[in-house]
Parts: structure tokens; sequence; C-alpha cells
């Protein structure tokens, strides 16, 4: 193949890929061991998932008991499971991360993986966060 047909090949590759919808939806990171989860939700599942993996992988997870997890168990005893999956909708007014967000909200609320279900957080709500930087500004 010729220089020329080579690079619009390429093009032509990057052109399909960027107007290639992406996942979107909600994923479990599973421990095999003990059955703890962590919920997370994005527009871009495989990217996601990816970037959880890797992380994991390479020891810099946010979520440091699910890494340390990771760390002693290994890579074997979890799963990645997608247990939600959106189409993405047309048009102009509608936000594909709200809608994602509004599904995690349900799997959190269906699973509650808080301490010893699981790896997550629960959620403040909006005057939780103000309460607590309000009690960092005094401090």
């Amino acid at each position: 193949m010729e220089a020329g047909q080579l690079k619009a090949s390429n093009k032509q590759l990057k052109k399909n890929y960027q107007e290639t919808p992406r996942a979107i939806g909600v994923f479990l990171i599973r421990n095999n061991r003990n059955d703890k989860v962590l919920v997370a939700s994005g527009v871009d599942l495989p990217g996601l998932m990816n970037r959880h993996r890797f992380q994991l992988t390479h020891g810099s997870h946010f979520n440091k008991q699910l890494q340390a997890d990771w760390n002693e168990l290994g890579a074997d005893h979890f799963a990645f499971e997608i247990v939600d999956e959106l189409t993405p909708r047309a048009g102009a007014e509608v936000d594909p991360r709200a809608e994602v967000e509004f599904l995690e909200k349900l799997w959190l609320e269906k699973l509650q993986p808080f301490g010893e279900r699981g790896y997550n957080e629960p959620k403040l709500s909006r005057e939780e966060r103000l309460q607590r930087i309000a009690r960092k500004d005094t401090k």
C-alpha cells in the first residue's frame, strides 16, 4: 500500500472511530472473594473500564480499599461487569451524563455498595458538601 493510500485509510478509520457512539451506562468492579462491588458509570464504558483496570494494575486507583484488596488478592479475583447500558438519544437537549448519573443513583440505591457491602462512599447532598466545606474553613 502506498503512503497516500495508507494515509487516506488511516483518516477514514479515525473518522469511523469518532463517529461510532460509545457505550454509556453503569458497570461494577466485583471482588469475587467477598462479593463487594464498586459501582461506576460513564459515557464511554469501555474506556472507563480500561482506565479503572489500568489504575488498579499500576497501584494508582483513587479507591484505597479497592486498591488494597486488588493488591492482596490479584486481578484474577475481580470481574468487570456492565449492569446497565443506555442507547444514546439524539438531540442537543439530551445530556447523556445526566442520564447516566441518574442511572448510577438507581444502582447505588438498589445495591447499597457501602461499608461492608462495597467500595462506594455514600453521595453527599449539596447541603452536606457545603457543611463540610464550612467546617474545613473554620479549622
